[in-house]
């Protein structure tokens, strides 16, 4: 079994050659610090929308290297957010339009790549999310509900236990969440297809250059230093290791396992014919993909944070965190308890004090940011891009006047605070799903008692 090497999206297609480092001091009309999804899509809508700017987008590692090239592959039109804050500073009319915002990205995404012959193993399908207890049919109802309010009546829906294991056989699955107009990527390919369109374009793209500040007008790295008028923050769960940043977003850990190519008898065993993503509605949550070739990868927090907000080496996990996603794997498929595993391996996702994304530009100093995608990353990037590249050149689209954009918050507390509530939270998620795993129980409190620990609900 391998284990970090980054991620198994890399050892399937080979990790990506290194572009040069910045060859000391220069300018540009924009910097975008970040080469993952984010920084990414940004610089290519600049160069859509103005070709002829100047667009360089400094990297601490390789395109990808971060959540970017590691994630679950989920191409959703997710959004991470809560209704009951939003609606503190924004009306119903303008939630629903960031609804549809968002929902849009899933196409936007597959129309970029085939514009751009990026071959991602995109695969259009629907996301099942399966409850499996009483007390998660619960919740799945209400989201359900939630998300039909919100405007998404035609693409959310619930299925009974019958419909679902015609699709798909999970042991004691009561029903599913069915959302409609979703993918499944790798997102590996994505991220490097995406770097490969930008630079035909024109866009500077240098790596093994690490950004040690940044001010208005001005990017230090270690290889010299940058002047723009324009300074995009794009490094999501890295966003820590900038100075002065480090309570800003949290950087959550979320770790993965990928089994061996499955026999067609296993396969037989388990359906799964229409390649959906697929999850559970438990309260600390998993997700799965079944990818092209065959394989079950398996995604959870595990260590879900480590102390003083510091990263994973090289995207490698802990005995314990792959021994928890082997459970799990072998809980809701039996059938490949036999398989064996192949690739183990984790990253960072960005949390905000509000678990809210945000994207935002100051016209004063022209620093902007976005992230905070707390684990829906793949679409939200997207919307990012398109909002920034707008903010940046002063456009005045809908996108710049949706709620998130120019969303402050709070920083997270100094440790060791942090770290006592983040693991408390797991800890208590935990704790509720063993308890709702009884018979006849109903929801646990102590999912709500960790949830408010944090400020997640």
């Amino acid at each position: 079994m391998k284990i970090g090497e980054v991620s198994f999206w890399y050892a399937d297609i080979g990790l990506p050659y290194r572009r040069a480092a910045l060859a000391g001091d220069g300018t540009a009309d924009v910097a975008i610090i970040g080469a993952g999804y984010t920084g990414l899509w940004t610089a290519y809508y600049l160069k859509q929308a103005s070709p002829s700017l100047d667009v360089l987008v400094i990297e601490k590692d390789f395109a990808g290297f971060g959540a970017s090239g590691r994630n679950g592959g989920w191409l959703t039109g997710g959004f991470a957010w809560s209704h009951r804050r939003y609606l503190q500073t924004a009306s119903e009319h303008a939630l629903r339009a960031m609804v549809e915002a968002m929902n849009g990205t899933v196409d936007e995404v597959i129309r970029v790549a085939e514009a751009e012959g990026i071959d991602a193993d995109i695969h259009r399908t629907e996301e099942l999310m399966v409850a499996t207890y009483p007390a998660q049919v619960s919740r799945m109802r209400a989201e359900v509900a939630l998300r039909r309010h919100w405007g998404e009546d035609d693409r959310v829906f619930e299925m009974g236990a019958a419909d679902l294991a015609d699709r798909i056989r999970i042991p004691g699955a009561l029903g599913a969440m069915v959302v409609t107009n979703v993918a499944r990527v790798q997102p590996a390919k994505l991220v490097r297809g995406l770097a490969a369109a930008v630079e035909r374009l024109g866009v500077r793209l240098v790596e093994g250059t690490t950004v040690t500040g940044y001010e208005k007008g001005l990017v230090t790295t270690d290889r010299g230093v940058v002047r723009a008028p324009v300074i995009l923050r794009c490094t999501e769960g890295f966003t820590a290791g900038l100075p002065g940043l480090k309570r800003d977003w949290l950087p959550l850990n979320s770790a993965q396992i990928a089994t061996e190519p499955l026999s067609d008898e296993i396969w037989a065993q388990i359906g799964w014919d229409g390649h959906e993503i697929l999850g559970d509605f438990a309260n600390a949550y998993c997700y799965f993909q079944r990818t092209r070739e065959g394989r079950i990868t398996v995604g959870a927090r595990g260590v879900p944070y480590r102390f003083g907000s510091n990263l994973d080496t090289n995207g490698a996990p802990d005995p314990e965190t792959i021994r928890r996603l082997t459970a799990i794997l072998h809980r809701h498929f039996p059938a490949a308890r036999q398989a064996m595993i192949d690739h183990a391996w984790c990253g960072v996702l960005g949390v905000p004090r509000d678990w809210c994304a945000t994207v935002g530009l100051d016209p004063a100093t022209g620093l902007g940011w976005a992230g905070g995608y707390v684990g829906v990353g793949v679409s939200t990037s997207n919307l990012a891009g398109r909002t920034l590249a707008d903010l940046a050149l002063g456009r005045d689209s809908d996108l710049v006047h949706l709620p998130w954009v120019n969303r402050r918050v709070r920083a997270w507390e100094p440790e060791p605070f942090r770290w006592l509530g983040v693991t408390g939270m797991y800890a208590l998620l935990n704790a509720a799903d063993r308890r709702e795993a009884r018979p006849g129980a109903g929801p646990s409190r102590l999912a709500t008692l960790g949830n408010f620990l944090t400020g997640r609900g």
